[in-house]
């Protein structure tokens, strides 16, 4: 056997319990799609600029990540329909946000992450 791997079974019944009270099917499937919804490198830099943002018109997000409107726009749409996402029409442009302060945070968080990383490293 490898060494990270116990050698022997010893089940603390206490943890157990509190973290399967916690978990839950409906649960870990809605994180579960916000993590999948993230884990393109598009929508992810869409979702930063969001966040770093109130609001951005699709053409400026396109601009943003270096894509053409209509990419950027399928790529709001997709983060729109999964709730991380808003938008407004304005005249003739459309202007989105991120939807959920939590998801703004964690994607915040993610990113100061790595730039401490990259500092440190």
């Amino acid at each position: 056997m490898g060494k990270d791997v116990c050698e022997i079974t010893c089940i603390d019944e206490e943890k157990v319990t509190s973290v399967r009270q916690n978990l839950s099917e409906q649960n870990t499937l809605e994180v579960a799609k916000i993590f999948k919804a993230l884990s393109d490198d598009t929508r992810i830099k869409i979702a930063y600029a969001l966040s770093m943002e109130n609001e951005l018109c699709v053409c400026d997000v396109a601009n943003i990540v270096g894509a053409t409107t209509a990419t950027a726009s399928h790529h709001l749409r997709l983060l729109r329909n999964i709730g991380l996402a808003k938008y407004r029409k304005n005249g003739k442009l459309v202007f989105y946000s991120i939807d959920d302060e939590h998801v703004k945070q964690l994607i915040q968080f993610a990113f100061s992450g790595r730039k401490e990383e990259v500092e440190i490293g």
